[in-house]
């Protein structure tokens, strides 16, 4: 099995707003729903989340010393990333499925990456062995939050 990351993106803002007029939001909300309904039912959706606004959020420019941070919006930005799923699939064909069936339209981009896995790097590397251990810690964790909570 392999993960892969669903990034939703706007190519450019005004078409995308020009797709949608007509459209009410509840429409894009409900067919959103059911494709996420449908990821769920078919046992592939492990996360999925839309983003604010990009006035909400803020850039890290690593391009001089110390970082340059800048708030949104971005006018830089030929393009936004307005959301993401990450699915589990038995091959790169499923995958590419599910991103077909996305309800976007025109002016909204679908980028796929395969998300990497912790048998992708050399097991030897003293990094990865930390990596393992933090993500059985926050695993640990997890499971703790939620046996106390069932237990309320």
């Amino acid at each position: 099995m392999s993960r892969y990351m669903l990034i939703m993106r706007v190519a450019d803002p005004s078409a995308a707003e020009a797709a949608m007029a007509g459209v009410e939001f509840d429409q894009i909300i409900e067919s959103m729903g059911r494709y996420n309904e449908e990821l769920i039912k078919a046992g592939v959706m492990l996360a999925g989340e839309g983003l604010c606004q990009p006035e909400d959020g803020f850039v890290v420019d690593f391009d001089s010393d110390p970082p340059v941070v800048t708030d949104g919006p971005y006018v830089e930005a030929k393009e936004l990333f307005n959301g993401f799923w990450i699915i589990e699939t038995s091959s790169v064909e499923e995958a590419k499925q599910w991103a077909r069936k996305c309800p976007l339209g025109p002016g909204v981009k679908l980028e796929v990456r395969r998300v990497s896995e912790i048998e992708d790097f050399a097991a030897d590397n003293p990094w990865v062995q930390k990596e393992i251990q933090w993500k059985a810690d926050l695993a640990e964790k997890a499971a703790k939050t939620a046996r106390a909570a069932a237990g309320r």
